[in-house]
């Protein structure tokens, strides 16, 4: 049943994506220069709803805090999240949105999901290179979370509470959805206005 879950919740998340439009390199690409902000409010307001559900849950017992996985901070996943974070502007694809480009029949899509495995491919190769120059090693711990979630395994870097904390932050990616414009650069007031 695990299985048949993950499938319908897969296709329903990428519907949304093709939905919201970020199955379309070309609305990543806006996003990213900020002359349309329309993806990005969408995935604010989703990352912000999806955090204050959960840590309420927690809070109130119906979401199990065992469930919860934090990823090790280690200097390789800064340094990956930059090398991602480039192939995502070049390409205007990240992983989830360029399987559920390819879903749609986008065939640059496909390309960049095989770039992908033949970039964890060469991770996978040049594994032991990495973790001996150090980029294996931890930051504050390795897998800590920045308020104290009470129950979780993990170590929290604050006093704060965990799940306080991350209602707090949802809120406020919330109000910044609602509060960004459509628009940070390229507005109309600077484009070209036609000769009377």
């Amino acid at each position: 049943m695990t299985i048949i879950y993950a499938l319908i919740i897969g296709g329903v998340f990428g519907f949304v994506l093709d939905r919201i439009g970020a199955t379309n390199p070309q609305y990543i690409i806006k996003m990213l220069n900020l002359t349309n902000l329309h993806l990005a409010k969408a995935i604010l307001l989703a990352i912000g709803v999806a955090s204050i559900l959960m840590f309420l849950g927690q809070m109130l017992g119906l979401v199990d805090v065992a469930h919860m996985s934090v990823k090790a901070a280690e200097i390789g996943v800064f340094v990956g999240g930059i090398l991602l974070g480039i192939g995502w502007a070049i390409a205007g694809f990240c992983p989830g949105t360029g399987v559920a480009a390819a879903a749609t029949g986008r065939k640059d899509a496909l390309f960049f999901i095989a770039g992908g495995l033949l970039g964890a491919a060469a991770y996978m190769a040049t594994y032991p290179a990495a973790k001996a120059m150090g980029l294996m090693a931890k930051i504050g711990g390795g897998k800590v979370t920045l308020g104290t979630v009470p129950g979780a395994k993990y170590d929290g870097l604050t006093a704060i509470p965990g799940d306080v904390l991350g209602i707090v932050l949802g809120i406020v990616f919330v109000i910044v959805a609602f509060a960004l414009p459509d628009r940070l650069s390229g507005s109309a007031a600077g484009a070209t206005q036609p000769a009377e």
